[in-house]
């Protein structure tokens, strides 16, 4: 049978022309070559592109979530895709095989939804943030896991065909999860790939300046939206705990609870919670939905 056919996906903000070019220049000598590539301008113009790369500048930032569903738009439309990858623009594709390989995931199991890779350094160094495991052990041992890693990733077409795409109003922080939790309940599997490696610089989360509200905030919509009733305030209730503990920053704690309160306050979409199954299944992939 013929390989998978992949489209990418890659949002920018126009501040970072060198490394966009850099890892389109990789995305060019994959052994695999994808059927399509959209660049997003999130708004932002772009810079030139390589043929074939197909440009949207949109006029305003919508974020993480509307910026990638803009680019799943335009890749539905181009057609021929069955796989989408998502890629930081600041990544870079250090292997040539990656896309080849995923494919070859893809094809084995006809139910893995989600593929996330592993994010190094320069260095080779893989931050723990970057271990899609509560318990991260090595960051070189791959598996089923429950949820997986915004800045490089594939996604099945079918599987969001079935559960839908990214959610707009989320803008920034815990997209993925949402994502995630709506495969995992659906039936699909998401795996933990190590051995497919997007480099990219070491950085912190909180170099976001809306970092600490959004966390909060979407924190709350993904219990709202997706727990049982019963999970919804045992898993506010520890990342609440956990909060206050790590903080080192009054500010951002004070960032964090405004963003809290205004995720109970404010709508977030249909409310779909998952199964009991889902949960169950969950926790013997080592992470309940409350932590």
């Amino acid at each position: 049978m013929p390989p998978l056919r992949v489209g990418v996906a890659i949002l920018t903000m126009g501040n970072r022309p060198a490394e966009l070019r850099a890892l389109l220049d990789s995305v060019a000598k994959q052994d695999l070559a994808p059927a399509h590539v959209v660049v997003v301008g999130n708004g932002s113009p772009l810079p030139p592109l390589p043929h074939g790369a197909v440009g949207i500048e949109l006029s305003e930032n919508l974020g993480v979530s509307g910026g990638r569903n803009v680019a799943l738009d335009e890749l539905r439309k181009l057609g021929d895709v069955d796989l989408v990858v998502d890629l930081d623009d600041d990544g870079l594709l250090i292997s040539p095989d990656v896309f080849r390989r995923l494919a070859e995931l893809h094809a084995a199991d006809p139910q893995l939804g989600i593929v996330s890779f592993r994010i190094a350094d320069e260095r080779g160094r893989t931050q723990r943030r970057h271990v899609p495991r509560l318990r991260v052990g090595d960051p070189a041992r791959g598996g089923l896991v429950t949820t997986f890693l915004g800045g490089g990733h594939s996604l099945s077409l079918p599987m969001l065909d079935r559960i839908g795409g990214w959610p707009d109003d989320f803008f920034y922080a815990h997209e993925e999860t949402d994502l995630a939790w709506r495969a995992l309940d659906d039936g699909w599997h998401i795996r933990y790939a190590p051995e497919l490696v997007l480099q990219h610089p070491y950085t912190s989360p909180t170099r976001h300046a809306v970092y600490h509200r959004m966390v909060a905030r979407n924190r709350v919509w993904l219990a709202k939206r997706h727990l049982p009733a019963l999970l919804v305030p045992v898993y506010l209730g520890v990342w609440a705990v956990l909060t206050a503990v790590r903080s080192r920053s009054a500010a951002g704690l004070r960032a964090w609870a405004a963003g809290f309160t205004e995720g109970v306050r404010t709508p977030c979409g249909p409310r779909r919670p998952m199964r009991w199954r889902t949960v169950w299944r969950m926790t013997r992939l080592g992470r309940p939905p409350i932590i």
